[in-house]
């Protein structure tokens, strides 16, 4: 096997993990493999540590969906049991349906970081792994990437960005009151007398309401509901959540398999075969019908003839009427009772999961789309499948519809007109129109906590200077199929789209660039040889969906098979 000389993973978490499982499985050895994480444990990362996650957080997957790694979660139960966690402590019943406590969960994946480095110890490797220290820039020189850190500096032949979630900070530090985002959740300390705005209804909004909840009162259970009980110094707390399509998270269902995985998705034969013969593009509605129609005629042929002929904009329609019909909290109550009966049936709802395993499979078409099937799957699918793949864990259920039992949540739904602006004593002052009278309305609240989930960062956020300034990265763009669409999207608002001296027109997509092997595209669009990026808030135009670690097994195995074709090619001509 070909030695490789170095390879630096810049982050230490769950990506950086899976790139380090495949470069095993791929038979990639290095001679030296750097990973620099800034904070103090590896393998966690932000979700799964006390950075993002406290004893209440739950992930929203359990053991049977995991990824492989070199242990089970039962066989790590076994050897680590969590006495103080009753579904947790025997490894004996352990049920593989149970959602993972996420500090769990984090647990689990930095043992296995620790197997898989080890195994690369014996393979010859020398692993030299940096915590609690941040990568400040990198560079190319003479073929090789320096890495910068604040204590030195690091010359690797790869690099490969991992480097997970981001929360920017704009007013937190500054305004009182006002969160940038509810991580990590140690900062919540105190009670809060008064009603609070959380911004979303995302995952990340639950992570928040689950934090604050238990700073005001306490959950118990009686005659098998879960029911909230405010402290007698917190009379005075609420919760409010603002969303611009009030919808609350779908929960988790049962599921009969997962459908994530390589040999699921178009491979890269199909990819470049069907451009060929299609206009260098891969067309939405083909996706749509080989991704979710097809497989959801297997699963349910009879839903699947309800909506065979539907186009993508009426389907989205259908799926969406209901929850705009009925009451936020109704619908989650009803879709709650939908969920419990599949789960104690054993019977999946067909065309929750086929969506939410073509949310995963679009990933690698997309960065072959035409701008207009970008713009259009935007605007049309994403917002029912950003529902749909929350998979909200049912304990997270119970605990906010005691809070609504109490009274003590709503959920405003507000236009796109809808904005938050710092309040200028304390907290922030919500501005919007009232969906029901329509008189518009601006909020004062001594709490306001942002939890929308992650954003995208933008080419000039991107905290690597040099690898922007010297072109080594790009911004996405997508080709418009139809010049005269591009015309006049640009005539529009120029701001996304960009127009070249050929008059093709390019639409201008969140983050950076980057091929089928997450290689990064220089600014002609060309591989910058050795340099991956795999870090989520990075890619995001092109990479629309990321399903957590899923997403994470499938990129490293893609940077891994290209790291391995590099090194054999590298044989070849030696």
């Amino acid at each position: 096997m070909e030695k490789i000389d170095s390879i630096g993973i810049v982050g230490g978490g769950p990506a950086a993990l899976f790139v380090v499982k495949h470069l095993i499985s791929e038979n990639v050895y290095p001679r030296t493999l750097y990973i620099f994480e800034k904070s103090t444990r590896i393998g966690a990362g932000m979700p799964y540590s006390r950075e993002g996650a406290a004893k209440e957080h739950v992930a929203n997957v359990s053991a049977n969906e995991l990824p492989e790694l070199p242990e089970t979660f039962s066989s790590f139960i076994h050897r680590k049991p969590y006495p103080h966690h009753p579904d947790f402590s025997d490894y004996r019943d352990i049920k593989e349906y149970k959602v993972i406590p996420r500090l769990i969960l984090g647990d689990y994946l930095e043992e296995q970081f620790k197997i898989l480095l080890n195994t690369a110890r014996k393979s010859g490797v020398a692993v030299k792994v940096f915590t609690e220290t941040k990568v400040t820039d990198i560079r190319k020189k003479n073929g090789f990437f320096e890495i910068i850190t604040e204590s030195g500096q690091y010359e690797c032949s790869a690099a490969i960005l991992c480097t997970g979630h981001h929360w920017p900070i704009k007013h937190e530090e500054h305004i009182k009151g006002w969160y940038d985002s509810p991580y990590p959740p140690s900062k919540f300390s105190a009670p809060t007398n008064f009603p609070v705005a959380i911004r979303g209804t995302s995952l990340t909004a639950v992570d928040a309401i689950k934090t604050l909840a238990r700073l005001n009162g306490t959950f118990s259970e009686k005659n098998g509901e879960i029911v909230y009980q405010l402290n007698e110094n917190s009379s005075k707390f609420s919760l409010t959540l603002f969303s611009k399509r009030g919808y609350l998270p779908a929960l988790r269902f049962h599921s009969e398999g997962s459908a994530f995985s390589e040999g699921w998705i178009m491979s890269q034969e199909e990819i470049y075969e069907y451009k060929e013969k299609n206009g260098g593009f891969i067309d939405l509605n083909y996706v749509f019908e080989r991704n979710f129609k097809q497989p959801l005629r297997k699963k349910n042929e009879k839903f699947y003839n309800e909506i065979k002929d539907l186009t993508i904009e009426q389907f989205v329609e259908k799926m969406l009427s209901i929850r705009e019909e009925l009451d936020s909290f109704e619908l989650f109550k009803a879709e709650y009772e939908e969920a419990q009966k599949s789960i104690e049936r054993h019977q999946t709802i067909a065309w929750k999961e086929t969506l939410s395993a073509f949310s995963y499979a679009i990933n690698y078409p997309a960065k072959h789309f035409s701008a207009e099937d970008m713009m259009r799957m935007k605007k049309t699918l994403l917002p029912l499948i950003s529902v749909i793949i929350a998979s909200l864990p049912q304990s997270s259920y119970r605990e906010i519809i005691a809070l609504y039992n109490q009274g003590l949540i709503n959920l405003i739904s507000v236009d796109d007109e809808s904005y938050v602006e710092p309040h200028q004593e304390e907290g922030a002052v919500y501005h919007y129109t009232d969906h029901h009278t329509g008189d518009k309305k601006s909020d004062h609240y001594q709490m306001y906590i942002d939890a929308i989930g992650q954003q995208p960062v933008q080419f000039n956020d991107i905290p690597f200077r040099t690898l922007r300034e010297e072109g080594l990265i790009s911004s996405g763009y997508l080709k418009f199929k139809d010049t005269n669409v591009g015309k006049m999207q640009f005539e529009k608002d120029n701001r996304k789209i960009l127009k070249t001296d050929s008059e093709n027109y390019y639409l201008r997509v969140d983050g950076l660039n980057i091929n089928d092997y997450f290689q990064a595209l220089d600014y002609y669009g060309k591989a910058t040889e050795n340099l991956f990026i795999m870090a989520v808030p990075y890619i995001a135009g092109l990479n629309p969906d990321y399903s957590g670690l899923d997403f994470c097994d499938t990129a490293g195995k893609r940077v891994a098979t290209c790291l391995k074709a590099d090194t054999i090619a590298d044989k070849i001509v030696s």
